[in-house]
């Protein structure tokens, strides 16, 4: 019988996998450093502070990361005022997100280390660099050997590690380092070499004041000091005043265009994570064309709502608000679906449904609100031709 301490942690740990990366597109850095913390050390705290069994654990923690990354992707939409370095994570975000397809549907290993993950770090390097200083002063030459730095020497090594060699971290600390079999505890590992631990708190402080050290070589701060006397800005950037006092507007003129490129976006990004989820998810059993053609009829009515919406002049108001109705559409759309089949002898997996439906929603109402910022700042053109709406004032 599983205890209920060990139930307690474990929600608690997954509830926060699924509630930190929300605060990812209002404190960036912060928040993706939450995440990507959390999804190192879970695993490590359920073996340490449970005994629950964790056979099928990979494929959530898998699917969390997607999830995570998915947030911070649609974040950059919002907050990242530098063109390059956001044309730059489109293409690192994709062009992982079609790695892990290939490699789910092939279970090629090695595929992991062709498309390696570099939009994480590249994600994390933006807004480290935007904590202190301006982004726009970085060149379209910078960004881009910055990507290609984090490409070859951070991330193919990792990921060689992790999917080629298929070497876990906390096991190569147990046995090489604390010199323990992975059936010792933690604190028989730490008391065989208890030294390790203070040779890695001497690593942390020399780290620290090199890291000092190394701040007085930069540029000075491009930010005033706070309060507290940080120079660093860890929120994310408030909108663009022309962005922020028509931000409503300009969300009903986007939705007055229900079908534009962002719609194809959409149905590409969503479609993506959710054949992942599928071959990662036990008790998913569509087919990848099933797949794609459910998800593309919930976002086009989900695009026509907004539009017929627009049309009468209204936008959503609030993310929120957004959230709450287009997952009762949604929802609704699955238990019509499920009714249907069931006249026909079939039926859907309505947790495993369900559970899609949330996330599908989740993820169109953050493309949808931080879209249109993205559109605003960058002056997109509208199917080939300039965005010349005209938004009557407030």
């Amino acid at each position: 019988m599983i205890d209920n301490t060990d139930m307690l942690i474990f929600w608690a740990v997954v509830l926060s996998r699924l509630l930190v990366p929300l605060l990812i597109p209002r404190y960036p850095l912060p928040a993706v450093l939450a995440a990507l913390v959390l999804d190192g050390v879970d695993q490590t705290i359920f073996q340490v502070f449970t005994d629950l069994p964790l056979d099928g654990y990979q494929s959530y923690d898998k699917a969390l990361d997607i999830y995570y990354l998915t947030i911070a992707y649609i974040s950059t939409l919002r907050n990242w005022s530098n063109l390059p370095a956001f044309q730059v994570s489109r293409f690192l975000n994709y062009y992982r997100l079609a790695g892990v397809v290939a490699f789910e549907l092939s279970q090629i290993r090695a595929l992991l280390l062709i498309f390696p993950n570099t939009f994480e770090y590249f994600f994390i390097f933006y807004e480290a660099v935007r904590a202190r200083w301006n982004p726009l002063r970085m060149s379209k030459g910078v960004v881009i050997g910055a990507a290609a730095v984090i490409w070859i020497v951070i991330k193919l090594p990792q990921e060689y590690w992790i999917h080629v060699a298929q070497l876990d971290a906390t096991d190569f600390i147990k046995q090489r380092i604390f010199g323990m079999p992975l059936t010792a505890s933690w604190p028989e590992a730490i008391a065989n070499r208890p030294w390790v631990l203070l040779l890695a708190a001497v690593a942390l402080v020399v780290l620290y004041f090199l890291a000092r050290w190394l701040l007085t070589k930069l540029p000075p701060a491009d930010w005033e000091p706070s309060r507290r006397g940080w120079k660093l800005k860890l929120a994310a950037d408030p909108l663009p005043e022309h962005i922020d006092e028509r931000h409503e507007q300009l969300a009903v003129a986007a939705q007055a265009r229900v079908l534009r490129l962002a719609l194809l976006e959409k149905i590409v990004l969503v479609s993506l994570v959710s054949l992942i989820f599928a071959n990662i998810l036990p008790g998913v059993r569509a087919t990848t064309v099933q797949l794609y053609a459910a998800i593309a009829l919930v976002i086009v009515v989900n695009a026509f709502l907004s539009h017929w919406l627009a049309l009468r002049g209204r936008g959503w108001e609030s993310i929120a608000r957004e959230f709450v109705v287009m997952a009762a559409v949604n929802l609704a759309l699955v238990y019509l679906a499920d009714f249907l089949l069931r006249q026909g002898g079939g039926a859907l997996n309505l947790q495993i449904t369900l559970f899609f439906v949330l996330l599908l929603t989740l993820i169109v109402t953050l493309y949808d609100r931080y879209h249109v910022v993205y559109e605003a700042r960058f002056a997109q053109p509208v199917d080939g031709r300039e965005n010349n709406v005209t938004l009557s004032p407030s």
